[in-house]
């Protein structure tokens, strides 16, 4: 007699051995017909519970947004048909079959797009001064960005499900998780853009500012300013975008125009920036290289490295690490020391890489809310 017998009471229990292996064999049998309908039933299920979250996401930064407005741009309409009508603006990148110009191509079509921005928040907030004008645009892009990642998520969601395209809802369910963290990044900088306060991405315009301490700053482009400092025996100009707005510049054209304006070409560039850390990495690490240290569609990048190339000036990097949500939440200690530790690391590159009298540009590259110059 078997052990499943003996469990099963004997003789009698082959009856109930034979009923579960044909069960067993039922079950198999469905799944290898139903399991991936199966399947993607709880895919759904998952992609519904984000949609919900990302919903009620877009829906309180939406809500934060019309407040905002409301207390700083005092209107004397109601702001939310204007707003909901930025939360649903776009851009459209040019062609590139021919990709010769299509960096300038861009670049008036980014500079066009921020005029707009910029003009709307105006029109819906009169009575903001600029740094809080700025501020708003920060905000109602941080808004936009949550309504677009919802707009696209549910797209999917829903192509997948009338099609019962299994691929395309197992692809989004993959995703799903790196799609949250951003939503939720986003979320954090929402009440930091509303309040005004200093982002992690501000590192490199808070670098800026401690070398520029208690000295004068002149504007050298739109949204820019430079000042001069000095370390033993070199000169340096120390530029950042124009604070404590929301603002990050163009910090090519401004490099472009100093280098014209002193007539001569500065030994090197040291770029500081913020950089997203690898998975595993301290933040508030800071490492050093060699390269154009900004981020963003590539534009400024470019900018920078055209002038770099064409005065044949050394370009050297220096970066303090974030994740991309500490990137655009409040700036958290450990950047703020990071900040310190970079301030040393390129006085270093500045002693090695350059002799007395040479000239030396600092580029702080970044978002300067709450940051003053």
């Amino acid at each position: 007699m078997s052990l499943l017998q003996q469990l099963m009471g004997g003789e009698g229990g082959s009856i109930w051995a034979i009923i579960l292996q044909v069960a067993f064999l039922a079950f198999i049998i469905a799944y290898f017909f139903y399991g991936q309908r199966i399947q993607v039933a709880i895919w759904n299920r998952d992609i519904e519970r984000s949609l919900r979250r990302l919903k009620l996401l877009r829906d309180r930064a939406r809500e934060k947004a019309i407040k905002t407005v409301k207390e700083l741009g005092k209107p004397e309409e109601d702001p939310t048909p204007r707003i909901d009508q930025f939360l649903e603006t776009f851009l459209i990148e040019p062609v590139n079959m021919d990709p010769a110009g299509i960096v300038w191509k861009l670049d008036h079509l980014l500079d066009v797009r921020d005029l707009s921005m910029k003009d709307t928040v105006r029109r819906i907030a009169p009575k903001a001064d600029e740094t809080n004008l700025n501020n708003l645009e920060n905000l109602l892009e941080a808004a936009l960005d949550l309504n677009q990642i919802y707009r696209i998520v549910r797209h999917y969601y829903l192509m997948g499900k009338r099609t019962n395209a299994y691929i395309i809802t197992a692809q989004l369910h993959m995703i799903l998780p790196l799609i949250m963290e951003i939503a939720y990044a986003y979320d954090g900088a929402v009440e930091a853009f509303a309040e005004g306060q200093p982002i992690g991405d501000g590192a490199g315009p808070l670098l800026a500012c401690r070398l520029l301490s208690g000295r004068e700053v002149k504007k050298i482009e739109k949204d820019m300013v430079y000042g001069e400092a000095e370390l033993e025996g070199r000169r340096i100009l120390v530029l950042k975008a124009e604070g404590p707005g929301g603002n990050v510049g163009k910090p090519g054209e401004a490099l472009e125009k100093l280098i014209d304006t002193y007539g001569y070409r500065p030994s090197i560039i040291v770029m500081v920036d913020a950089a997203q850390k690898f998975e595993g990495e301290e933040t508030g690490e800071v490492s050093d290289g060699v390269g154009a240290a900004i981020g963003g569609i590539g534009t400024e990048r470019f900018r920078i490295e055209e002038v770099a190339h064409k005065h044949k000036i050394p370009l050297y990097a220096v970066v303090i690490k974030e994740s991309l949500k500490e990137a655009i939440a409040p700036m958290k200690k450990e950047i703020y020391e990071g900040v310190n530790k970079a301030v040393e690391r390129v006085k270093r590159i500045i002693r090695e890489k350059t002799k007395e009298g040479d000239l030396v540009i600092i580029a702080g590259i970044g978002n300067t809310i709450g940051i003053a110059q």
